[in-house]
């Protein structure tokens, strides 16, 4: 005699099974968002994969479950479709029953190209920061802004044969407007082509002695290194030409301290922190024939005590979600990498930030 389970009796049988299993952050996550707001803005830009009757053959929560999964174990789409199936906490996060098999990779890439093309990253980005400031884990009492380079495997092969800029050369001008740096081709030698498997969108830049091609990803953190803001560039894009870019992503309240490293530092930056009335905590920087004051070396010295709160940030993406590596090819795409990285850190922290507040 064949005995048949039902679909409901395995479920609350498997998920005494699942309490015992690291599915706490799962749950942990699922009470602090309200997945109905999520699920509002994705149906706004995500109607592929419809049938005729207008329901949808995956919904767009459970694919957009999957990227957090994606992004939190650096896991390729392939990967991550393969541990659902195997992983009663990566179903039971995603909504799906021991049943239901998780979406395919091509059906999750389609997924993330449609809203990365209708930027809806980026909403889903500040919606989930909304939350996370109403439950009190967001607080904006101070901002930082840093950049770090992304490496992208797909360079071109051989040595550069361009002009490579350095990257917050101590030289440059503190009172000029832009150094963004300019991609020219080096008249000792011939200009190649960029062969099919080179990422044309990236460039190099020369940081700390050495040679790297890629982007760069801004950050505007608070004072806990939590992200407000994500701009995605190519690398040679220098920190002093797109503060006010970068800023405007952070959606700060007047009247706080923006803290940054001298790379900042130009007269036209200095502006713009006042004219959107930010406390200005930008490290003082030394020109020639005018070295620092005593007060300004104390003033740089208290915010430096601040500031490398948003590199631990870059870090700990680093490290916990093997960040720091173009997995896309194409700016947009890479915003889309940068924005869930940012996303997925916010709300890895959150737990933990709940706890220290209930001890206070």
């Amino acid at each position: 005699m064949k005995i048949v389970v039902s679909p409901s009796f395995a479920d609350s049988v498997c998920d005494l099974r699942v309490r015992k299993i690291k599915s706490v952050f799962f749950q942990q996550v699922n009470r602090l968002i309200d997945w109905s707001a999520i699920t509002k803005i994705i149906n706004k830009h995500y109607t592929k994969g419809q049938n005729a009757v207008g329901q949808s053959a995956y919904d767009g929560l459970l694919l957009f479950k999957m990227c957090l999964l994606q992004t939190w174990y650096g896991l390729s789409d392939y990967e991550v479709e393969d541990r659902i199936n195997d992983s009663i906490s990566f179903g039971y996060f995603c909504g799906l029953t021991l049943e239901q098999p998780a979406p395919d990779h091509s059906t999750l890439s389609r997924f993330r190209s449609a809203l990365t093309k209708s930027e809806t990253f980026e909403k889903l980005f500040k919606e989930i920061n909304k939350q996370l400031e109403a439950h009190g884990i967001i607080v904006k009492t101070g901002a930082i802004i840093d950049a770090s380079v992304i490496d992208t495997p797909r360079k071109p092969k051989g040595k550069a044969s361009y002009i490579i800029p350095e990257d917050r050369a101590e030289e440059a001008d503190s009172n000029a407007e832009s150094i963004a740096p300019i991609r020219m081709p080096n008249p000792q030698k011939p200009e190649r082509q960029l062969s099919a498997g080179v990422d044309k969108e990236a460039s190099w830049i020369k940081k700390g002695g050495k040679l790297r091609y890629g982007y760069k990803k801004h950050h505007v953190t608070n004072l806990d290194g939590l992200v407000l803001g994500v701009v995605s560039t190519s690398a040679r894009v220098h920190e002093i030409s797109n503060l006010e870019e970068v800023v405007a992503s952070a959606d700060l309240p007047e009247r706080i301290p923006l803290k940054g490293d001298k790379g900042f530092k130009s007269k036209k930056n200095d502006e713009i922190l006042k004219r959107r009335k930010l406390k200005n905590h930008i490290l003082k920087k030394a020109v020639k024939g005018k070295p620092l004051t005593a007060r300004e070396q104390a003033f740089n010295k208290a915010v430096g005590k601040e500031r490398y709160k948003v590199e631990r940030t870059f870090g700990s993406i680093r490290r916990w979600f093997s960040g720091g590596v173009a997995r896309y090819v194409g700016l947009s795409k890479m915003h889309t990498q940068n924005l869930m990285e940012a996303l997925c850190y916010n709300l890895y922290r959150s737990p933990g930030i709940v706890m220290s507040h209930s001890k206070r």
